[in-house]
């Protein structure tokens, strides 16, 4: 088992909704033993899935992580010389294409305002992600969103960085390719909930990372359904506690520069 493997099932105890089923287990062990430490914890732990699980209550992890970047003020203007799309997870052998790996959502928003940059600025695309967790698999996360943008948005990509496993190594790898052809500024696409960590893990290499967020989960206004738990609400909170692990993670063991609070 390979030390992404073991951060990711780490990452999984400690997070909702494992975390809780776990803290939850506690609470009915010494049920009989305790029960007023039971009962408290009981509750507690129900009164926390509840609030999480609405977009609500996801919003109050989510919106200070999306704020950490603001969104590109003005596309045209940056000095960039390339745009970088990192890759998020995707659709095995999808019949509608084929068989096909397909982006999924979050990569699909991502290639999306990608192909906004690209109109307005022509800049060349380097699109970045290896095989992910279900290695092997027939086609790389950067080769699935390559052919989104090439076939579907008629975009040309000029790089693949077809081996990186995480977002460290999504800079690292993307950096050798942009380095050896002379870009050391670039605009970086992902969604705003990644962006501070993506951003940090380009810093680490020289290059110079203007965020170009997408994605922005708690610009959404509030309504009644936003009160109500569901497994969207579940989904973000989840999200969003990974991503602040994320930072904590980078800021422990990545020295050569931190994140900015």
């Amino acid at each position: 088992m390979g030390s992404g493997t073991l951060i990711a099932v780490f990452r999984s105890l400690i997070t909702p909704p494992l975390s809780l089923l776990l803290l939850f287990a506690i609470a009915y062990a010494v049920r009989n033993t305790r029960p007023r430490l039971a009962k408290t914890l009981s509750l507690s732990l129900v009164s926390i899935f509840l609030l999480i699980s609405t977009n609500a209550g996801a919003w109050l992890l989510v919106y200070p992580l999306e704020h950490l970047e603001r969104a590109l003020p003005d596309t045209k203007n940056t000095g960039a010389q390339a745009i970088v799309i990192l890759s998020a997870g995707s659709l095995e052998h999808s019949p509608e294409y084929g068989g096909q790996a397909i982006p999924d959502y979050i990569g699909l928003g991502r290639i999306r305002y990608a192909a906004k940059l690209y109109r307005d600025t022509a800049l060349p695309i380097l699109v970045s992600g290896g095989f992910g967790s279900k290695s092997p698999a027939k086609d790389s996360l950067a080769s699935a969103m390559a052919s989104a943008l090439q076939y579907e948005f008629a975009i040309p990509v000029l790089w693949q960085e077809d081996q990186a496993r995480n977002t460290y190594e999504n800079a690292q790898f993307s950096a050798r390719i942009l380095q050896q052809a002379g870009i050391t500024r670039v605009l970086l696409v992902t969604d705003a909930m990644h962006m501070r960590r993506a951003k940090f893990a380009f810093d680490q290499t020289g290059l110079v990372a203007i965020p170009a967020p997408t994605l922005f989960f708690s610009s959404s206004d509030f309504g009644l359904l936003s009160f109500i738990p569901g497994v969207e609400g579940l989904r973000r909170s989840n999200y969003a506690m990974h991503e602040w692990l994320g930072l904590i993670q980078y800021w422990l063991f990545h020295t050569k520069s931190r994140p900015q609070p």
